[in-house]
């Protein structure tokens, strides 16, 4: 058995040895049909592997999203459960970051998969794989070295992917020096656009804070400066109702707004702050109608705004009186 069919017999040189006790036909069999059945079932049960890895990576996706974004958004549901609820655009973002993800997994396990049918496939056909083994593990050390930036990229562009850090459409500020609207997030680099027009392309590796104006809700914040001769609660009341006012006819206001009171005793001025919630990235939007609104209810309602004054002491020097004179 073993001089006819090595060491490793295998199922149809072995039956037809036994069957037969004829060597050459033994031989003849193994060669048509044992090592090409064998390389077809390994090819077949690679095929079926990897549709079971992709369709449970999906799957697998699928479930992390709902429950990671669904705790998170628990508590903002509960407060504001008709502005918050899961949205079109927001399944619309889910399902794009989903299929990036398993594309980009999807990819990867294929490639793993079969790589590791094919290395079977020619240990099957007789070849010797140590030495391509340690020829590979030559050329993956030296394009690891060689491409350690371009790792790092690919890396820190998945975990953006998966922590949902940002997405297209956000309006970032990426370590307080590059900021606007994200355009499109591959797994090397992010690309956004700023207010000017000015699109920066920016590697993933190096992104190290991120501050997302723009992700669940955001916040309108305005500080409004008023003379000193207004009346502090008259000056309160009156942007209350204005932005109570806008609240009411915006549906983008997700929350009563809130004047937080004296913010600042400037040296012309008094800083009155006014805080509102709202969608992402709406907060732009409301705050020009907030500002318009309140320099038109201010001139109606007769409220000062503050201009730059200084107050100027002048003190006369006293004259000179003459020797031998006393001061009257």
């Amino acid at each position: 058995m073993t001089d006819v069919c090595g060491e490793d017999p295998s199922f149809i040189c072995r039956e037809v040895l036994n069957r037969t006790d004829d060597r050459g036909l033994a031989e003849l069999a193994d060669m048509l049909l044992g090592t090409p059945l064998a390389v077809v079932a390994i090819f077949l049960a690679a095929i079926v592997v990897n549709r079971l890895a992709t369709r449970s990576i999906k799957r697998g996706l699928r479930t992390l999203h709902s429950g990671a974004v669904r705790e998170r958004l628990g508590a903002l549901r509960r407060r504001a459960p008709a502005a918050l609820q899961e949205t079109d655009e927001i399944s619309l973002r889910a399902e794009q970051r989903i299929e990036a993800l398993t594309s980009v997994l999807r990819s990867i396990t294929t490639a793993m998969i079969f790589a590791i049918a094919g290395f079977m496939i020619l240990a099957e056909i007789g070849l010797n794989l140590a030495p391509l083994l340690a020829g590979a593990g030559v050329v993956g050390l030296a394009l690891g070295f060689g491409a350690q930036s371009l790792v790092k990229d690919f890396l820190s562009g998945l975990f953006i992917l998966v922590e949902d850090q940002f997405g297209v459409g956000d309006i970032v500020d990426l370590d307080q020096q590059t900021s606007g609207t994200v355009e499109a997030v591959s797994l090397r680099t992010t690309r956004l656009r700023a207010v000017d027009g000015t699109v920066w392309h920016v590697p993933n590796g190096d992104i190290r804070r991120v501050g997302n104006k723009s992700q669940h809700w955001s916040r309108a914040v305005l500080d409004i400066e008023v003379a000193y001769e207004n009346d502090i609660d008259h000056a309160t009341s009156i942007i209350k109702r204005v932005a109570d006012e806008l609240w009411h006819q915006r549906e983008d206001i997700l929350e009563e707004p809130e004047v937080w009171g004296v913010e600042q005793l400037g040296p012309n001025s008094i800083v009155l702050r006014l805080v509102v919630k709202t969608r992402p990235a709406d907060q732009y939007a409301v705050s020009r109608e907030l500002r318009q609104r309140l320099k038109e209810t201010f001139e109606a309602e007769g409220i000062q705004l503050p201009f730059a004054q200084q107050v100027v002491w002048h003190r006369g020097v006293p004259e000179a009186q003459p020797a031998g004179e006393k001061p009257e």
